[in-house]
This record gives structure tokens, C-alpha cells and sequence, in this order.
């Protein structure tokens, strides 16, 4: 079987393009690289310059579905990982610090999560994953 790695990048779909940008600079640290008008859509990337990860928010034309629900056939939520247990603290203060609607990290049998969501209910998560 062919060999993959890490995801090179993310779309998303998004109400407004501009205004998640600035959420996902403001509270992610992401830098902005684009904005591109198309036909059907704008589209802003932004990178995660620690990682390389490539974010994509696009304001589609025609848009079905306002709001996102990750009980829907789809996207459920997206995992970022973190280095230490001590950082799901340090992401607790700074959503807090930002007016972020979060859960307080959760301690599994694996690991442990930070939930949050972005302006358009997307789920999103810090996860520490505990060595065995």
C-alpha cells in the first residue's frame, strides 16, 4: 500500500470568510498567505507557520447548510496535538483570555482534550495523547 503523512492542509467551509480569518489569527496564531475571489467562492488561506499546516476558509456563493453540525455525515471535529499535559492548561487560560467559549481539559484513559468551537460552531480541539 502507498505511504501518506501528516495533512498538508484544511478546508473549511465558512459564513464569512473575513471574519474567521481574523478568529483563526487572533486565537490560533495562523498568518494569513491569500485571499483569492473566485467565481463560486472566496477563499483566505491561512498557515500555521510552527507547522506548515495550511488552513482554508471558503465563502461559498450558494450555501446550503448556515451552520455547521458535526452530527452530520461529514467533518466531525478537527485534533490539534499538543507537546505536554501542562499546555492544555496554557490553552485554557488563553481561550479564556480571548472571550472563548471552551470545555475545561478533559482527562482520558488515552490522553487529553481542550474542546472549543469557531464562529461557525466548527469543533475543534487541543488533544495530549498519553504515552503508554
Amino acid at each position: 500500500m502507498p505511504n501518506f503523512g501528516t495533512p498538508s492542509h484544511i478546508d473549511l467551509s465558512v459564513n464569512d470568510a473575513e471574519s474567521s480569518a481574523r478568529w483563526y489569527c487572533e486565537v490560533l496564531g495562523l498568518r494569513r498567505v491569500r485571499r483569492a475571489d473566485l467565481e463560486n467562492r472566496i477563499m483566505i488561506v491561512l498557515v500555521h507557520q510552527a507547522t506548515g499546516l495550511i488552513i482554508g476558509l471558503n465563502q461559498h456563493t450558494a450555501v446550503p447548510v448556515t451552520t455547521f453540525d458535526d452530527r452530520s455525515v461529514g467533518l466531525d471535529h478537527i485534533g490539534f496535538s499538543v507537546a505536554e499535559r501542562a499546555d492544555l492548561d496554557a490553552w485554557e487560560k488563553q481561550l479564556t483570555a480571548l472571550d472563548v467559549v471552551h470545555s475545561a481539559p478533559e482527562d482520558t484513559a488515552n490522553g487529553a482534550a481542550l474542546v472549543f468551537r469557531d464562529p461557525d460552531n466548527i469543533q475543534l480541539e487541543f488533544w495530549w495523547a498519553r504515552r503508554h
